[in-house]
């Protein structure tokens, strides 16, 4: 009776490794085109709200700050939502696991980002301007931690993260001071690009990009499993 049950572990065990290997070497087609438009949208409007009521941002970085991270909060919970959504239509049995695989990509990243910015508010409060640099570059390397299982072109996206990361903490230098719109402006066009990506390499039906034949065979293997 013990043999039997153990067997039995060690079979639930094997499918478990099995369909998270499967959700490893699967494209993820949980994120919402628009969605992810709509959070690069937030970003703009939260510029522009600090941008007319905010006269010195870098003399309140708790408001700058608070804001900005109240936003990406937004943002996450949107994209969550949808990629827990479309990933239970479009992965079946799978959805669970697509959707912790992703998390998993982007969760270095973004634990990276928390603690940088307790650090700098900590022992570094001067520093502050650093952050919407150092969070774009960080969001480019999730991006890129992710791209094995995003279309190919996510990459493009994670490029422009980096690339606006350094642009910004080049131009913050000058002045060391807190500018939303060095926040808003590459987070809106990061968003939109990866938003055009998803969209463009979505099928009618499931967001799969290549229409029927990648989608017939994630479909296959989610009802097997």
């Amino acid at each position: 009776m013990r043999e039997t049950h153990g067997d039995l572990d060690r079979a639930l065990a094997d499918i478990v490794a099995i369909r998270m290997q499967i959700a490893r070497d699967t494209a993820f087609r949980g994120l919402g085109s628009a969605t992810l438009a709509a959070t690069g949208a937030l970003a703009l409007v939260v510029a522009g709200a600090q941008a007319l009521l905010l006269d010195d941002p870098t003399a309140r970085p708790v408001v700058f700050f608070g804001l900005w991270v109240a936003a990406a909060v937004t943002a996450c919970l949107l994209i969550g939502f949808e990629a827990v959504r479309r990933s239970r239509r479009v992965h079946s049995g799978l959805a669970d696991a697509m959707v912790f695989n992703a998390i998993e990509g982007f969760l270095p990243a973004g634990g990276a980002g928390l603690c940088l910015g307790l650090v700098f508010a900590r022992f570094a409060p001067d520093q502050l301007w650093m952050l919407p640099g150092l969070w774009q570059v960080l969001v480019g390397l999730g991006l890129f931690a992710s791209a094995r299982i995003l279309p190919r072109p996510v990459p493009l996206a994670g490029a422009w993260y980096l690339l606006a990361g350094l642009t910004v903490l080049a131009l913050a230098s000058e002045t060391r001071h807190l500018s939303p719109w060095l926040m808003g402006v590459p987070f809106a066009v990061g968003q939109g690009l990866v938003a055009i990506i998803i969209h463009r390499h979505s099928g009618p039906g499931d967001g799969s990009t290549d229409g029927s034949t990648d989608g017939s065979a994630d479909g296959d293997a989610d009802a097997d499993l």
